[in-house]
């Protein structure tokens, strides 16, 4: 009985581990074009300006320029409520790298990464 238990936490903590995963990174298809993107920052308190949004880092497959997109604060944490659980999807993250596109960035150049304020929904 006590191994049963012992095997069903490792796969809950497996399990959990890899859902951690695969909301923190992953790769989108826009206009054919295949980009990764990664958390760079969760939502966070800074004394000096309150609270911050998500970033997430973009990049073309098979080129070096990077976006960061940085996203509001959630308003439940404006509002002093708790943390809950990071809204990330392909479809917010594919607005996200049309909104960077229109707005400049070319991933075929080189430099250093360009940073782009997007709203909550990646426009």
């Amino acid at each position: 009985m006590a191994a049963q238990r012992v095997a069903w936490r490792d796969r809950r903590a497996m399990a959990a581990a890899m859902s951690n995963i695969r909301s923190n990174t992953g790769t989108v298809e826009v206009d054919g074009i295949q980009y990764d993107w990664q958390l760079q920052r969760e939502p966070q308190w800074s004394d000096d300006a309150g609270w911050k949004g998500m970033t997430i880092s973009l990049q073309e497959q098979d080129t070096k320029r990077e976006a960061l997109l940085e996203f509001p604060a959630p308003k439940r944490l404006l509002k002093g409520l708790p943390r809950g659980r990071l809204q990330i999807d392909d479809a917010t993250i594919s607005r996200g790298v049309r909104a960077a596109l229109l707005a400049g960035w070319d991933p075929q150049s080189r430099g250093k990464p360009m940073v782009f304020t997007v709203d909550s929904d990646g426009n």
